[in-house]
C-alpha cells in the first residue's frame, strides 16, 4: 500500500497481515497500562463456525471504503465502534472480518437481550457452588480425621468460583486487543448503554468479592469466558492494557443516550449493490453459480425495494437452485416467494 493508504491498519481486504503492530500508540486520554501483562491460552471460536460458516465468511466480508477508513480511526484512538443497519447486511461479520484480518484470535460474542446486565458481561460469581463445594469438604475431612487422624478442611480458592464474562475477558491487560461483539445492544435494557460507559472510559472495573479478601489473598487465578487456563486477578481489579476491539450492533430499533453516542464511532451499514451481491455469492458458493442464477439475483434486488431482504435469504435461495436437487418449475416458484419473502412481511 502506497500513499493515502499507508495509514490503514484493517484494509477490509480478508487476507490476515500483522498490521496491528503498526498501530501507533493511544492518545494519553486513551491509555489505560494495566498489568501484568497476560496470555492466556484461548479456546476456538465457538459461535464462529455456527453462525459464519467457519472461518469463510469472515475471510470473504468486503467492507466498504468509508467502513474502513472509520473502523481504522475507532483502532486508532481505541473507541467502541456502533455498527447499524438492517438485519443480514453484515454487521457482525464486520467484527469476525477485523479478528481475522489482524489475527486477533476468536471473537469474543456478548448477545444481548432485555435481561442482559453489565455484570453478566464483565464476571460471574458462583457463591451457592463454593458454599456447596466448602461443605463437602469440611464434612469430608471431618470423616478422614476420624478414620486416620488427617484431612484438609480449608475451603476451596474463591478464583474457582469467579469466570470472566465476555466484556470483562476483553479487558483483561493483554499485548493484544481482543474483539468484543455486544451483538444486538439495542435490544437491551433502557440502562446498559450507560452502564457500559464507565467500563469504556476507565478500561477497569472491579470484582467487588475479591476486593474484599485480606491482604495475603491479594492475588487471585480466575477463569476467563473462552480460554483453558487462569489468569491473575490483583486485589479484585482488572485494567486493560490494549483497549479491546468493541462491534457494538443495532438493528436501529431504539435510539441511544447523546452521552454514550459521543464515546462511539458510528457505522450505517448500508444494503449491498448488485456488484457486492455478486461478490458474496462467488464467494459463499462459487464463481459458477452466479451466471447460473443471474435471475435470482435480479429478483432478490427487485423485491428489495419493496421489503427488507437479508444476505443470507439470497444465498439459501441460491444454494436451494443449485445444490443438485431439482423442483419443477411451480414448486421452484413457490420456494423462492418462500426463502425470498421480506421480513418486514408479518402476514399470510
Amino acid at each position: 500500500m502506497t500513499g493515502d493508504q499507508d495509514w490503514l491498519i484493517y484494509r477490509g481486504t480478508g487476507e490476515p497481515h500483522d498490521g496491528i503492530k503498526r498501530l501507533p500508540p493511544p492518545p494519553r486520554w486513551r491509555e489505560f497500562g494495566g498489568g501484568p501483562l497476560v496470555d492466556p491460552v484461548l479456546g476456538a471460536d465457538s459461535s464462529g463456525g455456527r453462525r459464519l460458516g467457519e472461518r469463510e465468511r469472515a475471510a470473504s466480508y468486503r467492507a466498504d471504503p468509508e467502513v474502513v477508513e472509520i473502523v481504522n480511526a475507532a483502532l486508532y484512538l481505541r473507541r467502541p465502534l456502533l455498527v447499524t443497519g438492517k438485519p443480514g447486511t453484515g454487521k457482525s461479520t464486520l467484527a469476525y472480518s477485523i479478528a481475522h484480518e489482524l489475527g486477533l484470535g476468536p471473537v469474543l460474542r456478548w448477545p444481548i437481550t432485555s435481561r442482559s446486565t453489565l455484570e453478566q458481561g464483565l464476571y460471574r460469581y458462583d457463591a451457592i457452588g463454593r458454599l456447596q463445594d466448602a461443605s463437602l469438604r469440611q464434612n469430608g475431612a471431618r470423616t478422614i480425621l476420624r478414620q486416620v487422624g488427617g484431612g484438609d478442611a480449608s475451603p476451596p480458592s474463591i478464583g474457582r468460583y469467579v469466570r470472566l464474562g465476555k466484556l470483562g475477558t476483553a479487558m483483561l491487560p493483554q499485548r493484544r486487543p481482543r474483539v468484543l461483539l455486544i451483538d444486538e445492544i439495542d435490544k437491551s435494557d433502557v440502562d446498559l448503554p450507560n452502564d457500559l460507559l464507565n467500563v469504556f472510559e476507565e478500561g477497569e472495573f472491579e470484582i467487588p468479592e475479591l476486593t474484599r479478601l485480606p491482604d495475603d489473598q491479594s492475588v487471585v487465578e480466575v477463569m476467563i469466558a473462552d480460554g483453558t487456563d487462569q489468569v491473575a486477578v490483583h486485589r479484585g481489579r482488572v485494567r486493560c492494557n490494549a483497549f479491546p476491539v468493541v462491534v457494538l450492533t443495532s438493528n436501529g430499533e431504539r435510539d441511544f443516550p447523546p452521552a454514550f453516542l459521543r464515546r462511539c464511532l458510528r457505522i450505517d451499514i448500508r444494503t449491498p449493490n448488485r456488484e457486492q451481491l455478486t461478490e458474496i455469492v462467488a464467494a459463499h458458493l462459487g464463481e459458477h453459480t452466479v451466471a447460473e442464477c443471474a435471475e435470482v439475483i435480479d429478483r432478490f434486488l427487485d423485491d428489495r425495494r419493496t421489503g427488507d431482504l437479508a444476505n443470507d435469504q439470497l444465498l439459501n435461495a441460491i444454494y436451494l437452485a443449485t445444490s443438485g436437487g431439482r423442483p419443477q418449475e411451480e414448486t421452484r416458484g413457490r420456494l423462492l416467494d418462500a426463502l425470498l419473502r421480506p421480513l418486514n412481511q408479518q402476514g399470510s
